[in-house]
């Protein structure tokens, strides 16, 4: 099977494509109000979901270090209980105290990240709840956009699936070829070759180049930007 043509085909296809994606992404400015601040309240939540997170980690590390702490704290106090003579009971009065020292010390900061936790508890639920009520109002007005542009809606699906019959004739490793072009060339995987040059990237062919890619025995591509070429 000759895979040039279907090759032209589809980046035809994805060129059109493009340009009809382009027309739609060109939401009116009550609708591109509403897409920007729901970017917006999506970037604040998942910055604030990992801050959130992260504080978790940290109660989690800090409840089990202040367990610890009340442990030692206990068996202190049970040790003075039963300390009878002056001398130990002094020590075992001091060591009371730097129990109850380093379980404070524990304590205070634990208790402020359960604070802040709460706070980003209640700032993801007023995010979300800010942004379920304007993602309703852009999907009822987006809906209403799409079908003004009925034509261009259909097209895509049309494109689409041009896209996906066009694929579905190209081997995989030439399918993974053509993408990763796509990807790196600014969505052109292919070149027409025009007065000896690859127009992709404006390098001239050597002769021998030329040569075998008017015999067109195969696919060949631009020895400088690897776009497949082909002779309009």
């Amino acid at each position: 099977m000759d895979l040039l043509p279907i090759l032209r085909d589809l980046q035809a296809t994805l060129d059109y494509l493009r340009t009809i994606e382009r027309d739609l992404a060109a939401l009116p400015p009550d609708l591109a109000a509403l897409d920007t601040r729901l970017k917006s309240l999506a970037k604040q939540g998942t910055d604030k979901a990992k801050a959130l997170e992260s504080a978790r980690v940290q109660i989690q590390t800090r409840s089990k270090d202040l367990a610890a702490a009340q442990k030692e704290e206990e068996r202190a106090r049970t040790a003075l209980k039963a300390t009878s003579q002056k001398v130990h009971y002094t020590a075992a009065i001091r060591e009371l105290d730097e129990k109850e020292r380093q379980k404070a010390q524990i304590a205070k900061p634990l208790k402020a990240l359960e604070t802040q936790a709460e706070a980003l508890e209640a700032a993801l639920a007023a995010l979300e709840s800010e942004r379920a009520g304007l993602q309703a109002q852009f999907d009822e007005l987006h809906a209403v956009f799409l079908e003004e542009h009925g034509n261009q809606v259909a097209a895509r699906t049309q494109l689409l699936a041009k896209q996906a019959e066009l694929e579905a004739h190209l081997p995989e490793a030439e399918r993974t070829r053509f993408h990763r072009l796509l990807g790196g060339r600014q969505g052109k995987a292919l070149a027409a070759v025009e007065n000896g040059a690859c127009t992709g990237c404006r390098v001239k062919l050597r002769g021998p180049y030329l040569s075998a890619l008017r015999e067109a025995k195969e696919i060949l591509a631009c020895e400088s930007c690897q776009r497949i070429l082909f002779l309009p």
